[in-house]
C-alpha cells in the first residue's frame, strides 16, 4: 500500500481542507455582518432586492442542463440502472422550477 507516514498524511489534508474552508467562510460571514451593522448605524443600508422569478429561471435552466448531461452519460455508461438517478433528480428539479417560472410570469 505506502509507508504509514504517507497514509497519514493523506487522511489528515482532506481534514485540514474542511477546517481551512469553515474558518475562512466563519470570517467572511462575520466581516459581512459587521460591515452591515455599520451601514445601519450610518443609515446608508438598503436591503437587497430577491428576484424569485429570475432565480427560478436561471436555478431551473442550470439544473436542466446538469440533469439532462448527467442522465445521458450514465445511460450511455451503465444503460437503466440506479445511478441514473443521480441525473434524473436533477433534471426533475430544473423541470419543476421552470414550470414554476411559467406559473409566475403568467400570473399578472
Amino acid at each position: 500500500m505506502g509507508s504509514p507516514a504517507a497514509q497519514v498524511i493523506i487522511a489528515i489534508v482532506p481534514n485540514v481542507g474542511i477546517t481551512f474552508s469553515a474558518i475562512i467562510i466563519f470570517f467572511a460571514l462575520l466581516w459581512k455582518h459587521i460591515e452591515i451593522k455599520l451601514r445601519i448605524s450610518k443609515n446608508t443600508y438598503t436591503p437587497p432586492v430577491f428576484n424569485l422569478k429570475l432565480f427560478s429561471l436561471l436555478t431551473g435552466l442550470c439544473l436542466v442542463g446538469v440533469g439532462f448531461s448527467i442522465s445521458l452519460v450514465f445511460i450511455i455508461i451503465s444503460g437503466i440502472t440506479y445511478g441514473l438517478l443521480g441525473g434524473i433528480i436533477p433534471l426533475v428539479l430544473g423541470i419543476m422550477l421552470l414550470i414554476f417560472y411559467r406559473i409566475v410570469s403568467n400570473d399578472k
